[in-house]
């Protein structure tokens, strides 16, 4: 070893070494960047902005579990971090970035500028709705702005349509060149949602619009690009992300399966109110949502000493204001939790009700009350949804109750819950040990949208509204970013189970800043509180007694 260390150290004493690296490899110029690499990349921060904001409003509309007794704690500068650097420090450079190399006239990569700015586009309308008024214009000169200010939100909705606006067009350029060619989207590109379809991304412009419009409450847009016929009104145009079941070098399982079937058992929690309500309305889709490991939740008829050790609410008495709700417990081995409990973990890994096959690609629930294991099921290859035929469908039916066309609304429910069914369905085969048996047959799912659309044919506009609402929640059940915009413009479900604190605080109509960008950048402030309503939220303030949305 001596005399190896010796050698070497005369061997590079003879040699002059360059410190000098003319070019950093940690920043590279645009014109070494590979355009496919950066839309792959855009594409993947795409999907993880997806996850983060159907996530967030899932939670706080009870189609996922929220677990903070406070609004203002549970929602802090840290919630909506990665989906601002994803966006900014990610998306957007990486779109200026290709349409730099885009400008050389020997390459065309029209379909990576497209495609890249209609999911720009999409992230940011996401950001102005959870959050308000952020940067737009400065961001996209980071060179003179290196601390851009916030702009009002509405004026950055209209630019990030027009984003969205600019990828559809230059889709539609390149598609009428090779239609005229005869020729193909360039095979070295690798299209994670739609396979190199540009008919079906310029559905998703129009559809990404669409919810724009409906959003702000601009139905003469909205009614405009139905006339026109050219969005996602088909279960094969859905734009979703699909995951995969490879546990390692990557994981590209769907996160929610990852956390649920593991070794250790479930690590999740269950909404408590969704359970409920798909349980009383026998929803032919509950066995697709959820995969019971207990036949038996303690408190409820099957143990009604409870059990403190798994479920210490089980010996509780429910709060006052839970009068007229489900508290703690549900009846079948339903094991979630209630609206911002925040107790401890206990020792009910193998007893809680985790993911199931739709849309995470975990286990099909045949009642069979055992726990999950790694790899059960559809190994994770589920879906992250985004925007469905289905959720367009309950958007329509939303426009035409505004328009007080209660018969067509009833329509596009029936339609969105026929789309949303047999989609969900479908997922059954993923899981092999399904044997079939257990599945809702057509009469079943037949008669169950008929009882759903009588009910709302003879309930009053309340009713109407609230079964409405009801019914676009379940349908929501993975994708529930719009339920967070829909709760904040039209008040409905007004059945909401409540957070189990009394006074949780207000509900919160925007979120803060993230922390990363208030740190870095003079510019921005973090908000004071969680009240400040977005630019189309024009509806009363909230209040823990009595405000808007009632249901909090």
């Amino acid at each position: 070893m001596a005399v190896v260390i010796a050698g070497s150290s005369l061997f590079y004493s003879c040699e002059t070494t360059e410190l000098e690296l003319v070019n950093d490899p940690n920043n590279l110029t645009a014109d070494q960047a590979d355009p496919n690499f950066l839309l792959n990349s855009i594409q993947l921060n795409y999907q993880a902005n997806a996850q983060t904001f159907n996530g967030n409003g899932g939670a706080l509309t009870r189609i996922q579990y929220f677990g903070n007794r406070n609004y203002f704690a549970g929602l802090t500068g840290g919630t909506l971090d990665g989906a601002w650097s994803r966006t900014y420090a990610g998306m957007l450079v990486d779109v200026r970035t290709i349409e730099e190399l885009d400008a050389d006239p020997n390459v065309d990569l029209r379909f990576q500028v497209g495609t890249g700015k209609i999911m720009l586009g999409h992230s940011l309308l996401w950001l102005v709705d959870f959050i308000g008024d952020i940067p737009f214009d400065e961001a996209f000169n980071p060179i003179e702005f290196p601390s851009p200010n916030v702009q009002d939100g509405a004026s950055v909705y209209e630019a990030a349509i027009n984003l969205v606006a600019e990828g559809r067009a230059a889709l539609t350029a390149l598609d009428a060149d090779l239609t005229a060619s005869e020729g193909d989207v360039n095979s070295a590109i690798e299209d994670l949602f739609y396979d190199e379809d540009i008919s079906k991304w310029i559905k998703a412009s129009n559809t990404i619009e669409m919810k724009a419009a409906i959003t702000t409450g601009d139905l003469a847009t909205f009614n405009a690009i139905v006339a026109d016929d050219n969005f996602i009104s088909s279960t094969e145009d859905d734009l979703q992300f699909q995951f995969g079941s490879n546990l390692l070098n990557p994981d590209n399982r769907h996160p929610d399966y990852a956390s649920d079937y593991t070794p250790s058992g479930g690590n999740l929690y269950r909404s408590n109110w969704l359970m409920n309500y798909m349980a009383e309305t026998n929803d032919p889709r509950i066995r697709y949502y959820f995969y019971r490991q207990s036949d038996c939740t303690p408190g409820a008829g099957c143990l009604p000493e409870g059990n403190g050790e798994t479920l210490s609410c089980s010996l509780e008495t429910p709060p006052p204001h839970y009068a007229g709700f489900t508290f703690c417990f549900l009846e079948n081995g339903y094991w979630g939790r209630d609206s911002g409990d925040d107790d401890g973990t206990p020792p009910d890994n193998f007893l809680r009700t985790v993911t199931g096959v739709y849309p995470s690609g975990g286990l099909y629930d045949q009642a069979e009350f055992e726990s999950v294991s790694l790899g059960a099921g559809g190994g994770g290859a589920g879906i992250e949804p985004i925007i469905l035929a289905s959720y367009v469908d309950f958007w329509r039916a939303e426009a035409a109750l505004i328009a007080g066309d209660a018969d067509g609304a009833a329509d596009f429910i029936e339609a969105g819950l026929t789309k949303s069914i047999a989609k969900v369905q479908t997922f059954g085969a993923l899981d092999a040990t399904n044997d079939g048996s257990t599945e809702p047959s057509d009469v079943v799912v037949g008669n169950f949208i008929s009882d759903i659309v009588a009910d709302f044919d003879a309930a009053d506009m309340t009713g109407k509204w609230n079964i409405y609402a009801q019914q676009y929640w379940v349908t929501l059940y993975g994708g529930a970013a719009e339920s967070y915009n829909f709760y904040r413009r039209q008040g409905f479900p007004t059945t909401l189970q409540p957070n189990i604190e009394a006074d949780p605080g207000n509900f919160p109509r925007s979120f803060p800043y993230a922390s990363s960008e208030v740190v870095a950048n003079p510019n921005i402030n973090q908000k004071p509180d969680q009240n400040i309503q977005v630019f189309w939220d024009t509806n009363p303030p909230s209040s823990p007694n009595g405000g808007f949305p009632a249901s909090n």
